[in-house]
């Protein structure tokens, strides 16, 4: 089997979606912003994999068939005898979108550093970690952490989005732990209302000079439709967002983690790479749910070439 060249961790979740404000209808479908982010890593073309626990239920099967479908190696799933898969609604308002939980005591969320799959991740490029990877339990967070050292032991590049949650942890907890992350990231991929939350600043580039005083070495701050700006030590270029009818942007940050480090995979620059990346995500606000409306490589080559 192909070692995978692209990896995630954290917690995979099912995913009832609502169609339309006001009204009982759902669509179901997955989510989980790591598992997102390495499904629109397969749909570019990458080599990549999941690292994660499921419950021994009907909700893990499917979202173990999912990945399987989509490509994504599942080697570093494990499978929790006595705990549920993870469950969330999305609803629709004038506020946007709004998320209800169902993880507490989640498979992934028992995840300990002793279940990692130290050699997939020693043999992979890059390995892609989230804010919410840890905020779900302390072991998690653990977990996380120790598997950023494996790869940055290996020589593996690590890939951090904030994604902050306060439902999840307060601020104060959630701060300490992400400065840790940061300094450990080859590549920060927050969104500037994360980062605004964390470094108390305002500014799009007072926040990435904050962010690469802690430690990271690229940043990519993510600004929602009007794009992003892709940032190191010695240079910086925003590069605009795209014009699409748009209905509903879940998922679209982690969208663009996945075809970002899809691109970095197959040579880009870290420019290049988010320019494409910056592309993916616009086209996945133009379907509902976190999954389904994922563009593939193709769409997202013409999207480029039309725009």
């Amino acid at each position: 089997m192909t070692q995978p060249a692209i990896l995630a961790l954290g917690e995979p979740m099912i995913e009832f979606n609502q169609t339309r404000p006001g009204e009982p209808n759902y669509l179901q479908g997955y989510g989980g912003d790591t598992s997102n982010a390495i499904i629109a890593c397969a749909r570019q073309g990458a080599p990549c994999g999941y690292i994660t626990r499921i419950g021994d239920d009907e909700f893990g099967r499917m979202l173990e068939a999912l990945w399987r479908a989509e490509g994504v190696d599942t080697r570093g799933v494990g499978i929790a005898a006595t705990a549920h898969t993870a469950v969330y609604f999305v609803t629709h308002d004038a506020r946007g979108h709004v998320f209800s939980y169902l993880r507490q005591g989640s498979a992934a969320s028992r995840m300990v550093p002793g279940d990692l799959p130290v050699q997939l991740i020693e043999g992979a490029r890059y390995l892609h970690v989230s804010g919410i990877s840890q905020a779900i339990s302390e072991s998690a967070a653990d977990t996380a952490f120790q598997a950023m050292q494996i790869a940055r032991a290996a020589g593996v590049k690590v890939a951090y989005d904030t994604n902050l949650r306060l439902k999840l942890w307060p601020l104060e907890r959630a701060r300490e732990v992400m400065l840790r992350a940061i300094a450990l990231a080859d590549y920060l991929l927050p969104s500037l209302e994360d980062m605004q939350a964390l470094s108390g600043l305002n500014e799009p580039d007072a926040i990435i000079d904050w962010c690469l005083a802690q430690g990271t070495r690229n940043v990519v701050l993510k600004l929602g439709h009007y794009g992003c700006i892709a940032a190191t030590r010695e240079e910086r270029t925003r590069i605009a967002g795209h014009t699409v009818d748009a209905v509903d942007a879940t998922g679209a940050g982690d969208c663009f983690d996945g075809a970002f480090l899809a691109r970095l995979h197959f040579g880009d620059d870290l420019l290049a790479a988010a320019r494409y990346a910056n592309a993916a995500a616009a086209l996945t606000t133009t379907g509902f749910g976190a999954v389904a409306p994922l563009p593939r490589r193709e769409a997202v080559q013409a999207f480029l070439e039309q725009a």
